[in-house]
């Protein structure tokens, strides 16, 4: 038996109120942004910059550089891309440029996805 078998209904039928009820909150969501999202962190250097930014709440540009040992070009683009999609906020303080995420929504999907990681990690996976 192949995992597409063991894996899968042997035969096709639904509950027509749950399908019902979730196609109905669906229209309510905007699950293309949502996606945007999960898109957006699913890039290993913005991850690191969300974590980064999930220890230390504001860092610079230059800080955030050395953290993914990348140039300030390259952690300017990335942090650019997080503030484009509404996950982070930036203020300028003179010369200098300093990032927050922009609240505690997005703080707790980085530290539920880092203590997720840490649970495969010891399950074995």
């Amino acid at each position: 038996m192949s995992n597409k078998e063991k894996d899968s209904c042997e035969i096709y039928c639904y509950d027509e109120t749950k399908v019902n009820k979730v196609k109905s909150a669906l229209l309510t969501q905007r699950i293309d942004l949502m996606a945007r999202m999960f898109k957006v962190l699913a890039d290993e250097t913005r991850m690191k910059i969300a974590y980064a930014l999930c220890e230390e709440n504001e860092l610079c540009v230059c800080d955030v550089a050395h953290i993914i040992s990348a140039s300030t070009a390259t952690a300017s683009h990335h942090l650019r891309t997080l503030k484009q999609l509404g996950l982070a906020k930036y203020r300028k303080e003179g010369k200098l440029v300093f990032y927050t995420l922009v609240d505690d929504h997005i703080r707790q999907l980085v530290r539920l996805a880092s203590i997720h990681s840490q649970e495969l990690v010891e399950s074995g996976i």
